[in-house]
C-alpha cells in the first residue's frame, strides 16, 4: 500500500456514484511498482455540486489533475481555460491537467482507448460501418477517435434524438467525407457495434441492441465496467462475435493520461500485470 504523505500529487477521479470505479485499482498499484508519489482519490460528487467542486478542488496545493467519469465529462467542458481538439470534436472531457499557473487543461481519452483496443484485437476500422449507441460523453469520444481511425461510416443513437444529432452535426464538421446517420440501433448489417449507455450496469436492464440481430462477424464493444462480461457481452459471445469489454478501453487509455499528467508511460499488459480490479 502506498504511503501518502505532504509531498504526494493527488489526482482526483471525479464521478457518482464511485461504487465501479475501476482506475484507482490500475494506477494506484501502477505509481507504487514504479516509485510514483502521486495517489488517484476517487471523490464521488453529485451533479448538482459539480460545477462548484471542480474549481474549489483545484485550488489545493497538492492536486495534479484529474479523471472525470459519469456523469460529468460534458459538464467539465464549460468549466475548462483550455481544451484541446480531442475534446473539442468529442464534446466531453475526461481529464483535466493543472498547469504551473493554475489554468485548466481538458483533455479526453476515452475514444483513444476503446478504439486502440479493438484494433489490437484485430478489428479493421478503415472503410467499416460502425453503429454507436450513446451519444453521450463517452459516446462522442468514441464515434470521434472512430472516424479519425477511417471509418467509413457511422450511425448514431440516442434515446435522445437532439443528442445523436448534435454529434453527427460536430462529425460533419470535421469529417466532411464520412457518411453519418442518426436515429436507428438495428445492429444488422454492422461491422462494428458499439454500446455507449449505462444499460448492463443494473441486472434488469434491457440490452441496448437486438441480440437476434447481430451477425456472428460483428465485433462488439462495451463501455460498461459493472461486471466484466455484461448481459450483452455474453450474448455475443455466444453467437461467436469478437468483444471488448470495458475494461480494456480502460488499459488502452491509461498510458496516455500517464503522459498528459507527466509520469511516464506504460504498455496495457505491464499496467496488467500489477492491477487489483476486482467486480
Amino acid at each position: 500500500m502506498t504511503t501518502i504523505s505532504g509531498k504526494t500529487n493527488l489526482i482526483a477521479h471525479l464521478g457518482f456514484p464511485t461504487e465501479s470505479f475501476k482506475a484507482p485499482m490500475i494506477y494506484n498499484p501502477w505509481f507504487e511498482a514504479r516509485g510514483i508519489d502521486a495517489v488517484v482519490v476517487p471523490m464521488g460528487v453529485k451533479p448538482e455540486n459539480y460545477e462548484a467542486f471542480l474549481p474549489l478542488v483545484f485550488r489545493m496545493s497538492n492536486i495534479r489533475g484529474a479523471l472525470v467519469t459519469m456523469p460529468h465529462k460534458v459538464t467539465t467542458m464549460a468549466l475548462m481555460d483550455e481544451l484541446t481538439p480531442a475534446a473539442k470534436i468529442a464534446g466531453a472531457c475526461n481529464a483535466v491537467r493543472k498547469e504551473a499557473d493554475g489554468r485548466l487543461t481538458g483533455d479526453q481519452f476515452d475514444g483513444a482507448g476503446f478504439v486502440r483496443g479493438v484494433q489490437r484485437k484485430g478489428c479493421k476500422l478503415e472503410g467499416a460501418r460502425v453503429l454507436v449507441s450513446g451519444s453521450g460523453g463517452v459516446g462522442s469520444a468514441i464515434a470521434a477517435s472512430l472516424a479519425a481511425a477511417g471509418v467509413a461510416e457511422l450511425s448514431l443513437f440516442d434515446s435522445r434524438a437532439e443528442s445523436a444529432d448534435a454529434l453527427a452535426g460536430r462529425l460533419k464538421a470535421h469529417y466532411a467525407q464520412l457518411k453519418v446517420d442518426t436515429g436507428s440501433n438495428d445492429p444488422a448489417g454492422y461491422d462494428l457495434v458499439v454500446n455507449a449507455t449505462p444499460l448492463g450496469m443494473n441486472k434488469d436492464d434491457p440490452l441496448p441492441f437486438d441480440i437476434d440481430r447481430i451477425a456472428p462477424s460483428t465485433f462488439v464493444g462495451e463501455v460498461v465496467m459493472k461486471s466484466e462480461f455484461t448481459p450483452l457481452l455474453k450474448a455475443a459471445r455466444d453467437k461467436g462475435c469478437s468483444v471488448q469489454v470495458g475494461t480494456d478501453m480502460l488499459f488502452e487509455m491509461i498510458p496516455a493520461y500517464l503522459e498528459f499528467f507527466g509520469y511516464g508511460t506504460a504498455t496495457p499488459d505491464e499496467l496488467r500485470a500489477v492491477a487489483q480490479i476486482a467486480y
